[in-house]
């Protein structure tokens, strides 16, 4: 009966700590940080964009000047 009693109590204190040891082994660690939804390359692009718009227009503009002083017809 004595060992009976041993055997009870080892598998009570087993079920205990595996109880509390087995969701941690389960558990799921943090997810990462996400991206940075701009990291500036397509502020810079944009920027690009306008300065290059802006070229070609100033382009336009000037142009008709620079060719009314050649009078090639």
């Amino acid at each position: 009966m004595a060992a009976h009693r041993f055997y009870v109590g080892v598998v009570a204190i087993t079920a205990v700590v595996l109880a509390i040891a087995l969701p941690a082994v389960q558990a799921q660690t943090e997810a990462p940080a996400p991206a940075p939804a701009s990291d500036g390359t397509s502020i810079d692009q944009g920027i690009a964009y306008v300065l290059m718009l802006l070229a070609l227009v100033l382009t336009y503009l000037f142009h008709p000047l620079d060719a009314a002083e050649y009078k090639l017809f």
